[in-house]
C-alpha cells in the first residue's frame, strides 16, 4: 500500500484522557519533538480540577494541547484538527472542541459499558456505533489490546503495568502520522528509566510498535508534514513559563551580584517554580519550603533585609494570606519580588484553571494606603524577562512588586531563543556601608533623587537602625504616631512608586496605526489571542491596533496620550472587567470590555468577532 506525504501549514492536536492516562507526558514528548525540529508551537494543558477524579468520569479527564506551525503563531489554537480521546468522557469532554471535518483517533477499550455509563452517556447509546461522528473521521484503534500484545515477551510485568504503557503507543502513531522521529522520546526514556531495565525497554518497545502500526493501518494512506518554521536564528529550546520565572530569577541574581532566597509554600500552579529554583543550587540560590504562605514571605523579608534577594511564590489564596507582610515590605521599603500565578477564584476556586483575576487585588489587596508596583507576563517565554525586570525594579527602587503570570502561561510552552548575558540590562545595587563625609547619624530614611532610602546591612558598624511595621518618622525611621508625619509617609511612598515611571519604557503597539477606529488594549496571558485576532483583521485591511501592557502599576507615562488616538478601546480579560475599572479610573476613558471566566484562554475567532463589532 502507497502512503502519501501531505504538507501541512499548521496542525492542532488535543491529546485526552483519564488523568492516569499520561495524556500529559505524552503532549510533553511531542512538543519536545516538535521544538527539535525548528517547528513553532504553543501549547495548553489543561488538568483536572480534583487531585485524584473518579476513573471514567468528565471531571478527571486530563488534556494536553499543542498547536504547531511553519509559521509564526501566538496561540495554542482554537479548534483542534486532531483529538486523541483514551476514552469515552474524553471525547465527550472534547468534541466541542474538534472542526467539524476533523480526525479523532480512539481507544475503542475506552468505550465499554462501564466507561459510557462514567461518562453520562444514556443506556445504549455509543458514539462509536451510532451516526453521531459521521462529520469526522474516526480512527479506531484497541490500544489497550495492542499494547498489552506488543508486551508478551515481558513477562514479569502486571496487567496494570503493561497498560500504563498506552500512551507510548498513542505518541508512537501520531510520530507515524506526522513523519517524525523517535530519538528524542527514546533519549527521555533512557534518563527517565536508566535503572529500570524492563521498564525501559517495555516503553521503548510500545513506543515503536505504535509507529509501526501505521504502516498496517490500511484505510490510512495519508502521512502529514509539517515544515521548519522560518524563526531568527539562533539557539532556542522549549521553555514552560514557570520555567523561564525561575531562569530569569536566576539571570537576576546573577547580574545583581545578590544571592537569592525563595521562602515559599506550595500551591497549584506556582509549585514548579520552587522545584526548578531548586536545582540551582550552584548559583548560590537558596530554597526554603515553608510551614505555611505567612512563614513563605516573611522568610523572604527577613532575607531581604539581611541583604539577599528575597523572592515568594503563589497563587490567588496565598497571595490572600500574604498581605500583612506585604504591607511589612512596603513600609520597611526593602526589596522583595512577589510572583503570583493566577488561578481560577475566588478561595480555592479552580486550582487547575487559569484565570487573569487577581489584578484588583495586586493594586489595592492590602489594608491602608499600601502601593506596589505590578508588572505582568505574557507568553511563556516572556516570563524570563518579566522575573528579570521585577527583580531590577524591586532593587534599584527599594520596594517590593508583584509579579503576575497564571495557569496558562505557567504550563503552557513555546519556544525561546536562548539571550546573550551582554544583551541583559545591567542591575546595579549599591549597600551602604558606612556614614558619607560630613554626616553625623545614620538616617534610614533619607532619600535619593529616586526617593529610593539607603540599604544597609544589618550588623554595619555605625549603621545601627531601627525597622519594623509601625509607621516609621521621615529620615530617621523611628517609631512616630504623629498625624502630620504619617500624611506626609503615606504620599512619599505613594510618589516614590509613581516616580518608577520614569525608570521603565514608554507604551509602544505591538501592531497597527498611531490613531484608527479600534485599539484592543490587554495585559498578561490574553497576548496571543489579541495579536492573532488583530493581525488577521489587520490582513483583512481594517484599521485595528493592538497595544500590552507589561507595567501595570505605575502605567508608562505615555499611555494616557496613547489611549485617546483612538475612537473605541477594547479591553480583552479573563476577569469579569477588572483593567477596564482601572484605566476608566486613572484615565476616565470609556472603554469597553470583553470578558471570558471559563477557566481556559480567549480564542482569536471569538475575540475577532467582538473586534468586528466596532469596526
Amino acid at each position: 500500500m502507497s502512503v502519501k506525504e501531505q504538507i501541512l501549514q499548521e496542525v492542532v492536536i488535543k491529546f485526552a484522557g483519564d488523568s492516569g492516562d499520561g495524556m500529559q507526558l505524552t503532549g510533553t514528548q511531542f512538543t519536545n519533538n516538535t521544538a527539535l525540529m525548528g517547528i513553532d508551537l504553543a501549547t495548553f494543558p489543561d488538568f483536572p480540577a480534583e487531585i485524584r477524579a473518579p476513573q471514567g468520569t468528565l471531571a478527571g479527564v486530563s488534556g494536553f494541547q499543542i498547536h504547531f506551525s511553519s509559521n509564526k503563531i501566538f496561540t495554542p489554537g482554537d479548534l483542534c484538527d486532531v483529538l486523541v480521546a483514551m476514552n469515552a468522557a474524553a471525547l465527550k469532554a472534547n468534541l466541542k472542541s474538534l472542526k467539524s471535518d476533523g480526525k479523532i483517533i480512539v481507544n475503542i477499550d475506552g468505550f465499554d459499558t462501564k466507561n459510557l455509563r462514567l461518562a453520562g452517556y444514556v443506556d445504549g447509546v455509543n458514539p462509536l456505533e451510532d451516526d453521531s461522528l459521521d462529520a469526522y473521521e474516526v480512527i479506531k484503534i484497541d490500544v489497550t489490546k495492542l499494547t498489552r500484545e506488543s508486551l508478551k515477551e515481558f513477562t514479569t510485568l502486571g496487567v496494570k503495568e503493561r497498560d500504563r504503557a498506552k500512551n507510548m503507543f498513542v505518541l508512537g502513531f501520531i510520530y507515524w502520522m506526522y513523519n517524525r522521529n523517535l530519538d528524542s522520546t527514546i533519549e527521555f526514556l533512557k534518563d527517565k528509566f536508566g535503572k529500570k531495565e524492563v521498564i525501559l525497554q517495555s516503553n521503548i518497545k510500545v513506543l515503536q510498535s505504535g509507529y509501526n502500526f501505521g504502516d498496517t493501518l490500511e484505510t490510512f494512506t495519508t502521512r502529514y508534514k509539517v515544515e521548519k518554521a522560518k524563526l531568527p536564528s539562533g539557539l532556542y529550546r522549549s521553555i514552560m513559563g514557570n520555567q523561564a520565572l525561575a531562569m530569569g530569577l536566576v539571570a537576576a541574581s546573577e547580574k545583581s551580584g545578590l544571592k537569592i532566597f525563595l521562602g515559599s509554600y506550595p500551591i497549584t500552579p506556582a509549585t514548579d517554580i520552587l522545584q526548578d529554583l531548586s536545582k540551582y543550587k550552584a548559583f548560590g540560590v537558596k530554597t526554603f519550603q515553608a510551614e505555611d504562605e505567612i512563614a513563605g514571605i516573611t522568610s523572604a523579608i527577613g532575607a531581604s533585609y539581611g541583604g539577599l534577594l528575597g523572592i515568594t511564590t503563589t497563587s490567588g489564596p496565598g497571595m490572600a494570606l500574604k498581605t500583612e507582610a506585604m504591607g511589612l515590605a512596603m513600609i520597611l521599603e526593602i526589596p522583595l519580588v512577589i510572583i503570583n500565578v493566577q488561578r481560577g477564584g475566588p478561595s480555592t476556586g479552580l486550582p487547575t484553571k487559569t484565570e487573569q483575576s487577581d489584578l484588583m487585588q495586586a493594586y489595592y489587596g492590602r489594608n491602608g494606603e499600601c502601593p506596589i508596583p505590578v508588572i505582568a507576563s505574557h507568553s511563556p517565554s516572556d516570563c524570563f524577562d518579566v522575573a528579570y525586570e521585577a527583580c531590577r525594579i524591586a532593587l534599584q527602587h527599594m520596594t517590593p512588586v508583584i509579579l503576575l503570570s497564571d495557569g496558562y502561561i505557567a504550563n503552557g510552552a513555546e519556544p525561546w531563543k536562548y539571550p546573550q548575558s551582554k544583551d541583559l540590562q545591567p542591575i546595579e545595587v549599591k549597600f551602604k556601608t558606612a556614614l558619607d563625609e560630613g554626616e553625623e547619624k545614620y538616617l534610614p530614611y533619607k532619600r535619593n533623587e529616586k526617593l529610593v532610602r539607603p540599604w544597609a546591612i544589618p550588623g554595619t558598624p555605625g549603621l545601627e537602625h531601627r525597622i519594623g511595621g509601625l509607621e516609621k518618622q521621615d529620615l530617621t525611621g523611628a517609631v512616630s504616631y504623629d498625624t502630620d508625619n504619617h500624611q506626609h509617609m503615606i504620599k512619599i511612598r505613594q510618589a516614590k512608586v509613581d516616580k518608577i515611571a520614569d525608570y521603565i519604557p514608554l507604551q509602544t503597539l505591538d501592531s497597527g496605526p498611531e490613531k484608527g477606529k479600534v485599539l484592543v488594549l490587554g495585559w498578561g496571558s490574553t497576548f496571543g489571542a489579541i495579536k492573532s485576532a488583530v493581525l488577521e483583521l489587520q490582513s483583512e485591511g481594517y484599521s485595528v491596533s493592538h497595544a500590552h501592557i507589561r507595567y501595570l502599576r505605575p502605567f508608562p507615562k505615555n499611555l494616557g496620550e496613547m489611549l485617546k488616538n483612538f475612537e473605541h478601546i477594547l479591553i480583552p480579560e479573563i476577569n469579569n472587567g477588572q483593567l477596564i475599572k482601572i484605566i476608566r479610573d486613572e484615565y476616565l476613558i470609556d472603554v469597553k470590555g470583553y470578558q471570558k471566566m471559563m477557566g481556559i484562554p480567549i480564542y482569536k475567532g471569538e475575540l475577532k468577532d467582538e473586534i468586528l463589532k466596532y469596526l
